[in-house]
């Protein structure tokens, strides 16, 4: 392969690095990474471009000899197993932008720094640099200043062209559902009571919406790909649940409802005034992962400086979602529910973080689950009114008796935020993760 770029460091040959060893019994992480039936084959992970094994460079003197040498061995002696991966992968690597977005891809295929030491490389960075380096470029690339190591890429539009579209994302959409939630109430509080009233009420509500999605849709909560129906219908549900549900079930458990149950207008508004944090907090994790991104020498030291700044955004969230919620009880003069929003919270943010980032199952999980259990415990207080069936609201009324009704909210949003905190954490920190700056 005949390359036409000015020299540089990493025309270098690769520089030999300690093959990683492997034990009698110990599993080949090359082997397993090339698939089974290949005997001293190199990594090509599923995927990763449009080549497959079957664009295999076995037989064009790209590859090197096969069943060299045991276990932990990527390529004989005097072997190119670089040029090798770059010809299975040709097409990510001749697309790639940015050395950065071909080390994504390796790690996400399930590349490590010890498997990258197969290929003569202290870690994946540096491998993914030297097939970056290693592609031939058209003419018309040549006027286009080099990419450094490292280098994050830039966004598609400039610094001064994307700061009407920062104010806009970052400040004027943000703060629009509180704004529309507080003129509702405001509104409500002087309106006499009759149809009017309730199709303001509906109207508004609408409103709301709305503008969240609005902001779901533009700038560092957008998702890549639109949220699942089941995604959208538990966050309804759980929403629609903190502001109404507490009430109806206290009145179910106390023989009703025979009226219209209080709502948590408190509630309502402190949640909808928390959308600009959660704006906040999402550019604060993106930018700064991005950041430690381009700064990293490897996989290991990505993740741990990544690792602090999701549990720090998730913290400033949560610390100012307290002080929204206990802002808006003060100014309506009804108490919050402090423990079901913070934990719904979290755990939205949580689950928006995921989507956003290209993790899809798990957060619909969460976020399904949380929502079955506040309805299961809903229909089982319903439910044992039918004769014989008075046991079903034995759980939910002891729950209801030692810890009051906002303990249903609580803690089925904090068991189902544990478990995708569980999941962001590993997740979130991966290199793959932070490569597509988008619009964010």
């Amino acid at each position: 392969m005949t390359t036409h770029h000015a020299p540089g460091p990493l025309d270098a040959p690769s520089r030999p690095a300690q093959p990683a060893r492997t034990g009698p019994g110990e599993p080949d992480p090359v082997r397993n990474l090339a698939g089974p039936g290949a005997p001293g084959a190199l990594y090509a992970g599923p995927g990763l471009s449009g080549d497959t094994a079957a664009g295999s460079a076995s037989g064009t003197g790209d590859s090197p000899a096969q069943g060299s040498g045991g276990p932990g061995t990527a390529a004989p002696p005097g072997g190119d197993p670089v040029k090798a991966l770059m010809h299975r992968h040709r097409e990510l690597c001749a697309r790639a932008v940015d050395p950065l977005e071909i080390a994504a891809a390796l790690e996400a295929h399930g590349m490590t720094d010890r498997t990258a030491a197969h290929f003569r490389h202290r870690d994946v960075f540096s491998l993914a640099e030297e097939m970056y380096a290693r592609v031939p470029r058209h003419s018309s690339d040549r006027s286009a200043p080099p990419a450094s190591a490292h280098a994050v890429p830039e966004p598609v539009a400039s610094a001064a062209a994307a700061g009407p579209s920062r104010l806009l994302t970052l400040v004027l959409l943000p703060a629009l559902p509180g704004a529309l939630c507080a003129g509702l109430l405001a509104g409500l509080a002087q309106a006499p009571p009759g149809r009017a009233r309730t199709l303001a009420v509906v109207a508004g509500v609408l409103a709301v919406l709305s503008a969240v999605q609005l902001c779901l849709r533009h700038g560092p909560l957008r998702s890549p790909r639109p949220a699942g129906v089941a995604v959208r219908l538990a966050t309804l549900w759980l929403l629609g649940y903190a502001v109404l549900g507490d009430g109806l079930l206290d009145a179910a458990v106390r023989g009703g409802p025979d009226r219209l149950w209080p709502v948590d207008t408190a509630t309502a508004l402190g949640l909808a005034l928390a959308m600009w944090p959660a704006v906040l907090c999402a550019r604060l994790f993106t930018g700064g992962a991005r950041r430690r991104l381009a700064r990293s020498r490897g996989l290991g030291e990505f993740a741990a400086a990544t690792r602090p700044l999701l549990l720090a955004s998730l913290t400033c969230y949560l610390a100012a979602l307290a002080g929204l919620l206990a802002l808006a009880g003060a100014a309506l003069g009804a108490p919050s529910a402090l423990g079901g929003a913070g934990a719904l919270g979290a755990l939205l943010l949580l689950a928006r973080l995921l989507l956003v980032h290209g993790h899809r199952a798990t957060p619909t999980v969460a976020l399904a689950t949380a929502a079955g259990v506040e309805l299961a415990v809903l229909c089982s207080v319903l439910a044992s009114r039918l004769p014989g069936c008075g046991f079903l609201a034995v759980p939910a009324e002891t729950l209801i008796e030692v810890c009051g009704v906002e303990a249903v909210p609580t803690l089925a949003c904090a068991v189902a935020a544990f478990a995708l905190l569980g999941r962001a954490v590993p997740a979130l920190s991966r290199a793959s993760a932070h490569t597509d700056p988008g619009t964010r």
